[in-house]
């Protein structure tokens, strides 16, 4: 008799530290998304357990090389006194090598924004504080079947969770971009079903629920992630539960940003 694999979800807490790492490289994924490599001694116990971690990534102020990293103590998080609060955004560890000493962080190039504007002029050498992750919230591999949603800004956790899942995995995509030039290889195998869906100018996350509208979801035991603007989580996490009957359980949706608000990153529940 074949054992049940285990599918419990479980949360990992990580001791809080903040890093100072350089740029050892950069490279184009796609028009739309940058691969920025960093390296660093502080990189030395990294401990990245979840495809969706989430780090904090410090941006230096204009004309300065390094960034003013919060300090971690017995109380929580502060700044140094007399400097001002470095601007902050949050991004998933796309790859880590603790062999090579390397983490890969991917940003979306959207024009605006700290984060967009520091990584279209990355160099080599240049400085960026990294914190955290805090935790990872570790999903199991051995559902029957795994369906990732989301938006531009997903793409990185949804390329890392189909390489740690494994070429047999059962893995349906359903991934929303501006047009054909910004999709990315995906390390896909032959049970894997990926649609890409394009907004052609219409505005970010509209086009998700709709696909899953018309979306065949395979018979079993499976886990929905989605990721992306906050409106249409919220769209696709209702669907779901509502008309699809899936478990909350079998759910995890975070708002990976929300329209016409700055650093925002939540998840959402009912």
């Amino acid at each position: 008799m074949t054992e049940a694999p285990n599918l419990t979800v479980e949360r990992v807490r990580h001791p809080l530290r903040m890093r100072l790492l350089q740029v050892l490289r950069t490279r184009k994924v796609s028009p739309q998304l940058l691969r920025v490599t960093l390296a660093g001694e502080d990189l030395a116990d990294f401990v990245s357990a979840s495809f969706d971690d989430h780090i904090k990534v410090f941006f230096p102020p204009a004309g300065a090389e390094k960034p003013v990293l919060p300090l971690v103590g017995a109380d929580g998080i502060s700044f140094p006194e007399g400097q001002p609060r470095p601007q902050a955004r949050d991004y998933t560890p796309r790859r880590h090598d603790a062999v090579a000493g390397e983490l890969d962080i991917e940003f979306v190039l959207h024009g605006d924004g700290p984060a967009s504007t520091w990584a279209a002029q990355a160099r080599p050498g240049q400085y960026l504080g990294v914190g955290g992750p805090r935790g990872s919230f570790v999903i199991p591999h051995g559902f029957d079947w795994h369906l990732l949603i989301g938006d531009d800004t997903a793409l990185p956790a949804i390329a890392r969770r189909i390489e740690e899942l494994g070429p047999d995995a059962r893995v349906i995509v359903v991934a929303e971009v501006s047009d054909a030039s910004a999709q990315i290889p995906l390390a896909t195998g032959p049970h894997a079903e990926v649609h890409w869906v394009h907004r052609e100018g219409r505005p970010e996350g509209s086009q998700i629920a709709p696909t899953l509208r018309w979306l065949s979801l395979p018979q079993g035991e499976g886990y929905v992630w989605a990721a992306g603007e906050a409106a249409a989580m919220r769209d696709v996490r209702q669907h779901l539960v509502g008309e699809r009957g899936i478990d909350r359980a079998r759910i995890r949706a975070s708002a990976y940003w929300k329209r016409g608000n700055a650093a925002v990153h939540e998840t959402i529940d009912d």
